[in-house]
């Protein structure tokens, strides 16, 4: 899995975050077969701020809390990681400071499935959506809705500057449980 972010001793406080995103091989980023969109935003300010890959823009909300970033689904999909960039030094107030996490197969029943508190973070925050039972790695959903509750400062409006959603990759070969590394073994794998 990803590294993950400094957790403090109490459960579902972050602290901190990282410079460089590392992702482990057996994820993928999933965000790109989704339809994002947010509740409001600034002039300039948009949803495609949070998937241009770029740090130094931002998406930012307008208007009363909670803010909400929607990511659809045209499949039920595997999701196991969500990866947010923020920046405490850069935006202050504007950094989320409480974020919900819901999933579900659309707006009529979405459901709870993380809650965490941020503190002054900088970088990038893993956020896993593994449950506490140990087999539950993934999240199986049409939907996701990050819901960023409270800011920073009490904050009004809020930035995040990139985000990222991440599924375990699958196995290129149905219905076998290991996976071939060479293309030598790959090209002899199936039988025609």
């Amino acid at each position: 899995m990803a590294t993950e972010s400094s957790e403090s001793e109490e459960e579902g406080k972050i602290r901190g975050g990282n410079d460089k995103l590392i992702i482990d091989d057996d994820l993928r980023e999933m965000g790109k077969n989704a339809a994002w969109s947010v509740s409001s935003c600034k002039p300039g300010n948009g949803v495609t701020t949070l998937r241009d890959d770029n740090l130094e823009t931002y998406w930012q909300s307008d208007g009363l809390q909670p803010h909400l970033i929607n990511i659809q689904f045209q499949k039920k999909v595997k999701l196991q990681l969500v990866v947010l960039y923020v920046d405490f030094k850069l935006d202050e107030s504007y950094t989320p400071s409480k974020i919900s996490i819901r999933a579900g197969d659309g707006f009529h029943n979405l459901k709870e499935i993380k809650s965490v508190e941020l503190v002054k973070p900088t970088g990038w925050v893993c956020l896993s959506l593994s449950g506490t039972d140990p087999r539950e790695t993934f999240v199986n959903t049409f939907m996701l809705q990050i819901a960023i509750l409270s800011n920073h400062l009490n904050g009004r409006d809020t930035h995040i500057r990139q985000i990222k959603v991440y599924g375990p990759r699958p196995n290129p070969i149905p219905h076998q449980p290991f996976q071939f590394t060479s293309l030598e073994f790959l090209t002899y794998a199936t039988l025609r």
